[in-house]
């Protein structure tokens, strides 16, 4: 049973190592970019500049976090009734070997 865990293991680490992309190894670059004209540099600018971020709405972002607490409660609430379950089910079975 513990070579068996320890295969598992090994086999799921090595999936993850395997599928995890590395990082990129290419240098950042920077937004201006600057052309070399026979007399003289030109540096060429963006005619319109973005926002530096996307723009987040209070409304939005309170309805967002009450789904995702509703969803972490609900998701806790079956962890527990799983556990519940396992530990009812290892009673039952060792009071049946027990008697046995």
């Amino acid at each position: 049973m513990a070579k068996l865990r320890v295969l598992v293991l090994a086999g799921v680490l090595g999936a993850v190592v395997f599928t995890a992309s590395p990082a990129s190894a290419e240098p950042v670059r920077p937004a201006a970019v600057t052309v070399a004209v026979a007399h003289a540099p030109v540096a060429l600018v963006p005619a319109q500049t973005q926002p530096p971020g996307p723009v987040l709405d209070p409304a939005q972002t309170d309805k967002a976090n009450t789904e995702k607490t509703k969803n972490k409660l609900i998701a806790g609430v079956v962890a527990v009734a799983l556990l519940g379950i396992v530990i009812w089910g290892r009673r039952v079975r060792s009071k049946k070997a027990k008697s046995s």
